[in-house]
């Protein structure tokens, strides 16, 4: 071929002239790549891509046999192949069609999706390019520390998709300090605690994430479409397009009128009125499902444990829906998998804002409660955050404990070990006289408080539904509540606020959930 020719075509295929009929080759999405994690002792979904009817053949190092499938009309393949029971490694798989692709130090182990807004994003370390990713308490010893080889990260690449992504961007990494200083402080927390207590089985860690991202963004418009009150998140957004565009289209004239305004106004020595702000459009990361199409779409069916979820603070205005929205995304998340029994364990709301500021009544105390409610579905645990939050910052740096919560509930849920994972939920209660008896879950070694100090947090009512804070006391596995104030007791709260000051533990170590025996209206739901 002349030089001529051959430069024309490069440049050809550098512009994507020829498109992907011109490749007969094999492709791999991001995810199945050299250094991954497949899930151990399991069908792992292995896919990609290559012409219609082409012939794919893969082989593993780990197994003495091959696999061949046919691409199907769409160019699409996929095969299930089994993994080694024993967390092991490092293999290759090879991939055979037009070309061979060979990945390889792929480990076996335990893999777990990660995901939420902000406080799942929060880094370990410090990422200067985002004022608000200040790193973790001990941040520099914790990135100094961060040697697990065998521990593997994958961050999904932002990205909102109108329609199901097939793909994503990103690559599995070795945990190493420069590496983990960017990545999800939950996540590596709770991934190093299973990598330690699992006896140094490989764990990777995908990270899928977006701060200030609401649940129904995460939520696929199907099942958003099926339910009257998730199909209003729908609703909102398409209402939230129009008034922006109208708004845009009337921008100009207002902002032709005030300068009218303002020119009269330095014509009379006036202070002119302020200008007009521009309309901003709705941000992208609040579509509905537009999240679950981009960035976690691309991720299904890849071989998972089970998923870690940190997110709430967007839908705290909202919290009355909160519950149907979780539990939807829940079982959406789980159809999607073909697994009716995926883990899912989440973090409670930990406590923000100070207790003397101007608040929305009960709004993350609402929120609080739904995510309380959702421990319904089955293997569903939440880590309770409300000793560990800071009033003044919406992203507390304590995430060794958000992770070491959320690990204690896998340990003895997804991997068998018996041992106290949660702190004390509430069960049921009994009016005794002037005076009401609180039973609970998850008690452990028994009910107490730190250092023995008198009990916090505890409010209680009357028919009347006027509260007043209540003296609680521990009665062997329950708690006795009572004020002067309250004659007839029906109803008792504890750490019902946004910043709640309750400090019932159990003797292990664990918060209990915030509560509430009534079902009065409250924030949102007050009427008028």
């Amino acid at each position: 071929m002349r030089p001529f020719g051959r430069i024309l075509l490069i440049a050809l295929l550098a512009a994507g002239w020829f498109g992907t009929a011109l490749w007969a080759d094999v492709r791999l999405p991001a995810m199945i790549s050299d250094h991954m994690v497949l899930q151990r002792g399991k069908e792992a979904p292995i896919w990609g891509w290559a012409d219609p009817q082409e012939k794919v053949t893969i082989t593993t190092s780990w197994q003495k046999r091959r696999w061949m499938i046919e691409a199907d009309a769409d160019g699409k393949w996929m095969v299930r192949i089994m993994t080694p029971t024993k967390a092991t490694g490092p293999f290759a798989i090879t991939f055979r069609a037009e070309n061979e692709i060979r990945i390889e130090d792929i480990l076996i182990g335990e893999v777990w999706l990660c995901s939420g807004q902000s406080n799942m994003e929060f880094p370990v370390g410090v990422v200067e390019e985002e004022s608000w990713k200040t790193g973790v308490h001990n941040y520099m010893q914790e990135v100094a520390q961060a040697n697990y080889p065998r521990i593997r990260f994958f961050t999904v690449a932002k990205q909102v998709g109108e329609k199901p992504e097939q793909a994503c961007m990103g690559n599995w990494t070795s945990c190493t300090p420069q590496a983990v200083i960017p990545f999800s402080a939950v996540a590596y927390f709770f991934g190093r605690e299973l990598h330690t207590e699992l006896a140094g089985v490989p764990v990777g860690l995908i990270q899928s994430t977006w701060g200030g991202s609401p649940a129904e963004a995460w939520t696929s418009f199907d099942t958003l479409m099926t339910d009257a009150e998730c199909k209003a998140y729908i609703n909102g957004w398409e209402l939230s397009k129009r008034t922006y565009q109208q708004e845009k289209n009337e921008y100009p004239e207002k902002l032709k009128a005030w300068r009218e305004v303002a020119k009269q106004a330095v014509r009379e020595k006036q202070f002119a009125p302020p200008l007009p702000k521009e309309p901003t459009p709705p941000h992208p990361h609040h579509q509905p499902a537009g999240l679950f199409n981009g960035m976690i779409a691309p991720v299904i069916p890849f071989g998972i444990r089970g998923v870690l979820w940190y997110q709430g603070e967007a839908n705290v205005s909202r919290a009355q829906g909160y519950h149907k929205l979780f539990s939807a995304l829940i079982t959406n998340w789980r159809s999607a998998w073909g697994r009716k029994d995926l883990p899912f364990y989440y973090v409670q709301l930990a406590n923000f804002i100070p207790t003397n500021a101007a608040a929305i009544e009960d709004s993350w105390a609402q929120l609080r409660e739904a995510q309380l409610q959702t421990l319904s579905l089955s293997n569903t645990g939440m880590a309770v955050a409300i000793d560990i939050g800071d009033p003044k910052d919406i992203h507390p740096k304590n995430k060794q404990d958000v992770g070491h919560r959320l690990a204690l509930w896998a340990l003895a849920n997804a991997y068998g070990r018996k041992q106290v994972f949660s702190g004390p939920l509430f069960e049921s209660m009994t009016v005794e006289s002037n005076k009401i008896r609180i039973r609970f879950r998850h008690i452990g070694g028994g009910l107490t408080t730190p250092n023995g100090e008198d009990m916090t947090g505890f409010m209680i009512a009357g028919a009347d539904q006027k509260f007043f804070a209540a003296i609680a006391e521990v009665r062997g596995k329950s708690i006795v509540v009572y004020s002067r104030h309250v004659s007839s007791p029906v109803a008792v709260r504890y750490a019902w606020a946004d910043n709640p000051q309750g400090n019932l533990y159990n003797r292990e170590g664990l918060p209990a959930s915030p509560f509430r025996t009534d079902v009065w209206p409250v924030g949102t739901l007050k009427k008028p």
